[in-house]
């Protein structure tokens, strides 16, 4: 099963489907949807693509208990896929200027190491030096917490990595005007000031 959600948001090299190889094409299911590229996040539609025998069972599968996608967004999916990708390549091309804008604001933040991601709108910083830091009663352990922390201090969004296989790191979504972002990662530098660590944790400047 290849989740392909993102094929259209790529900074570097191309997307290549592995269903586009004749000897694995009967063994793939393809997982796509109109939330990303096409910026219909809220239709919650999506679909896939496999052999005749799969589809079907997916069909009678999803028929009874999750099925209830309206003809209307069924339709506004097959105009904006018919249209074309100029407006994904557009919006593409907005993700990679926020981008390349805001991950050296990130990695000047101190303790924080943010590798340059190739695709998605999605940073991935690591913050784990915070990892035993305090601020009053709150001790900082993990990543769950330091969203926590940034919710309700600094105000700002983010989410845990732990869900996403790096317990280490918290995930900030770039999908955002150039004014938030700026402004989010600066309320993300101002509230990290705030944690105390101990000598023993005193934290370098990190550079990725």
């Amino acid at each position: 099963m290849s989740d392909e959600i993102y094929e259209h948001i790529i900074y570097t090299g191309k997307h290549h489907s592995i269903a586009r190889y004749p000897f694995l094409k009967e063994r793939v299911i393809v997982v796509n949807g109109v939330s990303k590229s096409f910026a219909m996040t809220g239709w919650r539609l999506g679909y896939l693509a496999a052999t005749e025998e799969i589809a079907k069972a997916c069909t009678t599968l999803q028929g009874q208990f999750t099925s209830g996608t309206s003809s209307i967004s069924q339709q506004a999916a097959i105009t904006a896929i018919d249209k074309g990708l100029e407006s994904a390549r557009a919006m593409c091309d907005e993700f990679k200027k926020r981008r390349d804008r805001c991950i050296g604001l990130l990695n000047d933040i101190m303790g924080i190491s943010t590798v340059l991601p190739e695709g998605a709108f999605y940073f991935f910083p690591d913050i784990s030096s915070y990892f035993g830091a305090t601020y009053g009663n709150t001790t900082i352990r993990n990543s769950s917490e330091m969203s926590l922390f940034l919710l309700g201090e600094g105000l700002v969004s983010t989410v845990p990595g732990a869900a996403f296989g790096s317990p280490e790191c918290i995930r900030i979504s770039f999908a955002a005007s150039m004014e938030n972002l700026m402004e989010g990662i600066k309320r993300i530098k101002d509230t990290l000031g705030k944690l105390v660590l101990s000598e023993r944790d005193k934290i370098p400047h990190i550079v990725p």
